[in-house]
């Protein structure tokens, strides 16, 4: 790793911009951290305001712990046309930070020392490279997902009518099936998460690198495809560089739920469908009639909207106060946010229920945490095939996706799916080893190690003596 200024060596002066959600959020907080504590200054730009009160708080927490990180603030413009909010709000909040970059222009120049590089959340790529090609600032794209979808997002653009055919074929890659590559993507009209994976994903190939949140032994055939310019057909890209998982820090420890210290070891099914993903009424009641009925004891995170601060229905609102009782009887279920990383990392807990967004899956591959997989929406589904694939979880494929009204799956066929699950001994001792193989790719040797010393040395040629 860098040695210390005393020896008057270069220290690289790194800034990054996340955009929203803690989905994103999550990993540029685990890189700064990561970042600061290998000697490299840090210059963290946030989007102000932000969506969600758990946004707010994870900021707080970094810049409490580590005083060094410098902190700027991109106010965001309000947008003229607002006919966009009547979308998902993070999507909105992407389309206000991308408006709003060229406000980044004079921020970025006034930084002192300059510098090194910038770290671009994968959704602002298409506005902020023009920027930093104009400051002459190299621009490393965090693609905060799998290599396998970098793979789908990066040839979007290329695609012909992806609709057409049931398998979308990408040079190098297995075919997708087209039931997996997100709806929004497949209207025929344009939305908010179109227009961004379609000008980013073309964008992207000029960028100074890419880094993803992945490791090689389970991502490794997508990894290899990226860097070898089969993706594009020949059309070379900038190296593709994993850097995961990127392990938490300690300062995301919160005081744990006294309930599961009561409980055996390895003996709670862990349910959450994330920060931003909701289901129905109907659904959240026939999940809860099914978890009841598997017998096992569980621990449950409910939400009712997208965005925290908007969450105000009562629990037993929400599930009904016959249910309430009997789900009391079996387990506990809450509706704050929790510390999702402490949970899994809990003794108490055996398997994760998990809407497959990548950091809940890169989280439970570091605890060696079987998993139910249950896609919601975006990326998810390609998600959940990989951890099909390495062999720690277990997809139901005709759950189909979440958000879908038609679709409610009953209580008896999850109860039974439980079940099954939480009984196979073979997923539980795979996930143990794709434990260990996670936690050898980020220590000392480890091919993401070798990755993110190799990109900080690179980043030291142009950096300063402070």
């Amino acid at each position: 790793m860098l040695t210390s200024g005393n020896d008057l060596e270069p220290t690289p002066h790194i800034a990054l911009l996340p955009s929203a959600g803690m989905g994103h959020l999550t990993p540029f907080i685990r890189l700064v951290a990561l970042l600061t504590s290998n000697n490299v200054k840090v210059t963290f730009i946030t989007p102000h305001p932000t969506v969600s009160i758990s946004e707010s708080e994870g900021f707080s927490q970094l810049f409490s712990t580590f005083p060094q990180i410098t902190r700027m603030q991109l106010h965001l413009l309000p947008l003229e046309d607002s006919s966009s909010k009547s979308e998902d709000p993070f999507y909105y909040h992407f389309e206000l930070i991308r408006r709003s970059s060229h406000l980044l222009s004079p921020l970025l120049a006034s930084l002192s020392p300059p510098l090194s590089a910038l770290v671009t959340d994968m959704s602002l790529t298409s506005t902020v490279i023009p920027i930093t090609d104009a400051l002459q600032i190299p621009n490393y794209i965090f693609f905060t997902s799998s290599a396998k979808m970098l793979s789908l997002f990066i040839s979007f653009h290329t695609l012909v009518d992806p609709k057409a055919k049931d398998f979308v074929e990408i040079s190098g890659i297995e075919p997708i099936p087209r039931s997996w590559i997100p709806p929004p993507l497949l209207e025929d009209t344009n939305n908010l998460m179109k227009i961004y994976f379609t000008e980013s994903g073309k964008k992207m190939k000029e960028s100074s690198g890419i880094l993803v949140n992945t490791y090689e032994s389970i991502d490794g055939e997508s990894l290899a495809a990226l860097n070898k310019g089969l993706v594009l057909k020949g059309l070379p890209l900038p190296p593709v560089i994993a850097i995961g998982p990127l392990p938490p820090f300690k300062f995301e420890k919160s005081q744990p739920l006294a309930w599961l210290d009561d409980q055996q070891a390895e003996s709670v099914l862990y349910v959450s469908f994330g920060s931003r993903t909701t289901i129905s009424r109907e659904q959240i009641r026939e999940l809860g009639h099914g978890l009841v009925r598997s017998g096992k004891r569980f621990l449950w995170v409910i939400k009712d909207k997208k965005v925290d601060q908007e969450d105000e229905v009562e629990l037993v609102d929400l599930i009904g106060h016959g249910l309430m009782g009997k789900v009391k009887e079996r387990g506990m279920v809450v509706k704050n946010w929790l510390n999702q990383e402490e949970v899994l990392s809990h003794p108490a807990v055996g398997w994760f229920l998990s809407h497959c967004g990548w950091n809940s899956i890169t989280e439970a591959l570091w605890h060696g945490v079987p998993m139910l997989l249950w896609p919601q929406h975006g990326d998810q589904k390609i998600n959940a095939d990989l951890v099909e694939r390495i062999g720690v979880g277990m997809w139901v494929k005709n759950w189909g996706w979440g958000g879908d009204p038609i679709v409610v799956v009953k209580g008896k066929e999850i109860a039974e799916t439980v079940v099954k699950m939480t009984g196979n001994e073979f997923l539980r001792e795979r996930s143990a080893q794709v434990r260990d193989e996670a936690r050898m790719a980020v220590g000392e040797g480890g091919s993401s190690h070798e990755r993110l010393n190799d990109l900080i040395d690179s980043w030291k040629s142009s950096a300063h003596v402070l």
